[in-house]
């Protein structure tokens, strides 16, 4: 172990054998430290000027895949030598750099028709797309091939630029990897409904019931082809899944369970009959995590914020995996002292019960957060994260 002490909260630099050491206990289900990691994506380099010093647009970045092997390298880059230092993950640069095509969160109401909207200094978002007016209009687009023309059919084009660019490439003297394009993840039926619909999908649920369901059944059979159609294009039925649902944070337990958790129950069945499943959820979404648990046999959560640690942990038992940590509010703004108080609050509260917490930031580094606030979560671990 070494000893960083430039930052207000002196970091203790863990070698790649302690961290190696910290995750496979973890996983072996011994966990003698809880683990830390960082989710990061691309907007870190593109919306920090300091570190964005080409001045690449994200609109640039989505249309010219020498820019996106560029910056996703400099993201990389980035990881490794800079916040490696804050989490558990390996320290130095990897054998092989991989990157791969990014389409940020609007992959599939793009799919559907709605236009891409880049706004100054944001991430890419959609724009909704149906009224009272032609609200039925979504029913016409071809969902049995996903990958045949459009949205899909070009970020497929751009992923195989991309490997053509990166034959023979080195990058830090290590070569380069462009992965498979594999968009097999959902952001969740009533997510991309409100994508789409916006607010009117709400209104939808008590006003129009068939409608909404028509319309949430619509987006998970997209998405279960879309899975389907890429594991037939790259020739791997191994390419994972992952669900999402943020949107159910601004609903009921109740219509939860009767509007919205059957479409997720038919994507969970899809893919993983009987086995345990795992959900990410942004926003004060924790009320609805029992029934998630008992009805959906979820056992892992990945959350956001506003999160009750203490509570959570009592509500879903200790056999239960919880991801989530300081919110990204308090790491982008607030103090160190603050954000290490914080952590170990949540480290204190009772959430290690089991050995099944993962800290992390609640949810996604946003760009510009001061390293700082990143050592003083990292030391809040390192003092109060053992077991």
């Amino acid at each position: 172990m070494r000893w960083r002490s430039s930052m207000k909260y002196t970091v203790l630099l863990v070698s790649n054998e302690e961290k190696k050491a910290v995750w496979d206990a973890y996983r072996q289900g011994k966990p003698f430290r809880v683990p830390v990691l960082i989710a990061t994506n691309p907007r870190i380099i593109l919306l920090d000027p300091k570190l964005n010093t080409k001045g690449y647009t994200f609109e640039r970045y989505f249309q010219d895949p020498y820019v996106m092997l560029e910056v996703q390298l400099q993201h990389t880059l980035y990881r490794a030598s800079v916040l490696h230092r804050y989490t558990d993950d390996p320290t130095g640069p990897p054998e092989v750099w991989r990157v791969g095509v990014d389409r940020q969160n609007i992959y599939e109401a793009a799919f559907f028709g709605a236009p891409i909207v880049y706004r100054p200094g944001q991430v890419p978002d959609t724009k909704p797309i149906l009224d009272d007016s032609n609200k039925e209009r979504i029913f016409d687009v071809d969902i049995e091939n996903p990958l045949e023309r459009g949205f899909f059919r070009e970020a497929l084009e751009m992923c195989l630029r991309m490997k053509e660019l990166a034959k023979g490439m080195e990058f830090q003297g290590r070569p380069v990897e462009v992965l498979n394009y594999t968009p097999s993840g959902t952001d969740g039926p009533l997510t991309v409904a409100a994508n789409l619909r916006g607010q009117g999908i709400f209104l939808d649920l008590l006003a129009d019931p068939d409608y909404a369901m028509r319309l949430m059944a619509f987006i998970t059979q997209a998405a279960i082809n879309r899975v389907y159609a890429l594991r037939r294009y790259w020739q791997d039925e191994t390419i994972p899944v992952g669900l999402a649902d943020d949107s159910v944070q601004l609903i009921s337990t109740k219509t939860y369970r009767e509007m919205v958790m059957p479409h997720h129950r038919r994507f969970y069945d899809t893919f993983l009959p009987n086995k345990p499943r795992s959900i990410h959820l942004c926003g004060d979404a924790t009320r609805h995590f029992r029934t998630m648990r008992d009805e959906l046999n979820v056992r892992s959560f990945d959350t956001g914020f506003p999160v009750d640690f203490a509570w959570l942990r009592r509500e879903l038992g200790p056999d239960v995996e919880i991801l989530g940590g300081p919110p990204v509010s308090l790491l982008l703004h607030g103090t160190p002292e603050a954000v290490y108080e914080r952590t170990k609050e949540i480290l204190l509260s009772g959430i290690k019960e089991g050995g099944r917490f993962i800290l992390r930031e609640g949810n996604n580094l946003p760009p510009m957060t001061p390293e700082d606030n990143l050592a003083a979560m990292y030391k809040a671990c390192l003092d109060y994260g053992w077991y």
